[in-house]
């Protein structure tokens, strides 16, 4: 419950906080690439309870149909904006919109698109779905996109197994480090 309360506090703080920025980011979007400005795709939230989750588009529109599930450097399908995007992450900021809703927690595992459970075990892919899946995550933490699959699995159920409020703190705080890092790239 202590966790729900502080996901809720947290995302409308950031939601207010942040609304100028998403809206200029919003409007980026649509000057370099049109509508919809918005991606939405289903993912698994906890318990295996599937859900639409939110991000700012950082790819062309027909993305999808042009290649590959999983995107890699210089991926021709993601656009000038989107780079800077992914590069800083804002492109996940519509989440707090998911964390409001119930979907996701601020931090937890990253929602898995329903495929990828075929990556774990029966048991590994239950404890994962226990918890709710998250806008960053250990392996974020620790790795930022950089993780192997078998490390983002292994911080996954990490993180699965041993949650609270108080590591929560501790992955946000080593997060908006390794952004920090990034950003001064």
């Amino acid at each position: 419950m202590a966790k729900r309360l502080f996901d809720v506090v947290l995302a409308l703080l950031a939601l207010l906080l942040l609304a100028l920025p998403m809206l200029a980011t919003a409007l980026a979007v649509w000057l370099d690439s049109g509508r919809p400005v918005l991606f939405t795709q289903w993912r698994v939230g906890r318990w295996g309870k599937p859900f639409r989750l939110y991000k700012f588009r950082s790819m062309v529109i027909d993305a999808q149909a042009r290649g590959p599930q999983r995107t890699a450097a210089g991926d021709p399908r993601i656009t000038r904006v989107g780079r800077w995007l992914r590069r800083s992450s804002l492109d996940e900021l519509p989440q707090l919109l998911n964390v409001l809703r119930g979907d996701m927690s601020l931090v937890g595992p990253r929602p898995d698109v329903p495929a990828q459970q075929a990556d774990y075990g029966a048991e590994d892919w239950q404890l994962r779905c226990s918890v709710r899946p998250g806008i960053t995550g250990l392996a974020q933490a620790l790795y930022r996109s950089r993780a192997t699959p078998q490390q983002r699995l292994q911080a996954d159920l990490d993180y699965a197994r041993h949650h609270g409020l108080l590591r929560d703190l501790r992955i946000l705080a080593l997060t908006a480090g390794q952004l920090l890092r990034d950003s001064g790239n």
